[in-house]
């Protein structure tokens, strides 16, 4: 083994296929991922434990799991540099998920804030794993021992209650579990709502001309470009003003995030021609961001030997790393080893 690979710090992540990968989903998180592939060992799952504490359609949830990976892969994520597996496949997530439901405290548990959240929007099925799915969160990071959990500013609140249950079963048995820290990238763009610039781009959007998806088609881009809110602004000048123009800021962001130009570069070049010219650019920048993507993926899907190829050999990956720590939890807790 080569010496970096030992050396490597390591870095963890995974998104629910609870709806389909959004534009947001791409430059908010795994563009970044992708960029780090060389300096970190990864390990990227789909999360499809955690979507059910929301009522999944059980044939919709089995194709996005596995589209969700294809996708992945076609942002460039190579699964012989990352590991990329599906969570429910590594039973140990489960397994020290109920270990660390019972080192997590109830007032804890009920500050969350997503847990307000997601019962307000699903008051007919407030389950327990809605509630306590903070301490599968927790187990999710800390097999594998990260150093690193790359988060929006949303999910910090996740991995302040990770560090602090890692620190009081570590306080309690010694030294088990690596403390992580987040991860917050500099560049990742947070992407809003097209249809409401006040709300972040979501996979579970209702309106679905908010959000952009990564296997969305050419036209179907343009026309939510085209449909995209922008301001009341008579002047109708492309300028980066987040307070007073939301909108424009938003698509501001997303251009310069698909262009690489700054914003100065992008008032400059739409300077006297308002947004009859902008938003049909932004919409052509994104369908040709998002056509190789969707092109990739689309050809991986077909393949299915090769997909489940990669989510075996990642399920194995991971079950060594993640196996190693539970066995350390399982010794310290008491439980007779098999």
């Amino acid at each position: 083994m080569d010496e970096n690979t030992v050396t490597k710090k390591i870095m963890l992540s995974g998104i629910q296929p609870s709806g389909d990968l959004t534009l947001g989903s791409y430059l908010g998180a795994i563009k970044n991922w992708v960029d780090r592939t060389d300096e970190f060992d990864n390990y990227y799952f789909m999360a499809d434990m955690h979507s059910i504490t929301v009522r999944q359609d059980p044939a919709a949830l089995r194709r996005r799991t596995l589209e969700q990976l294809a996708q992945y892969i076609a942002c460039g994520l190579d699964p012989e540099k990352n590991t990329l597996f599906i969570q429910s496949h590594v039973s140990a997530h489960a397994q020290l998920g109920w270990v660390l439901n019972c080192y997590t405290m109830f007032g804890e548990l009920s500050r969350m804030t997503q847990f307000k959240d997601k019962s307000a929007k699903n008051k007919d099925n407030i389950n327990g794993g809605l509630f306590t799915y903070p301490a599968l969160m927790a187990a999710d990071i800390l097999l594998y021992q990260p150093d690193y959990v790359p988060v929006g500013e949303d999910q910090k609140q996740h991995v302040e209650l990770t560090r602090n249950v890692a620190q009081r079963f570590n306080g309690i048995y010694g030294d088990v579990f690596k403390i992580p820290e987040p991860y917050i990238p500099k560049v990742g763009a947070r992407i809003m709502s097209l249809s409401d610039p006040t709300s972040k781009m979501s996979k579970s959007d209702k309106d679905p001309n908010g959000s952009v998806y990564l296997m969305d088609k050419p036209e179907d881009i343009q026309r939510k470009f085209k449909r995209a809110v922008t301001d009341s602004d008579t002047e109708r000048c492309v300028r980066y003003d987040p307070q007073a123009k939301p909108g424009v800021a938003n698509l501001m962001t997303i251009y310069s995030a698909v262009t690489g130009r700054t914003f100065a570069e992008i008032e400059a070049e739409f300077e006297g021609k308002g947004y009859g010219a902008f938003k049909p650019a932004v919409g052509d920048a994104v369908a040709e961001t998002l056509r190789p993507i969707r092109e990739e993926a689309q050809r991986i899907l077909a393949d299915k030997a090769y997909l489940e190829s990669v989510y075996k050999a990642g399920a194995e990956k991971a079950s060594y790393m993640a196996n190693k720590t539970l066995r350390k939890v399982y010794k310290k807790i008491g439980f007779v080893a098999r």
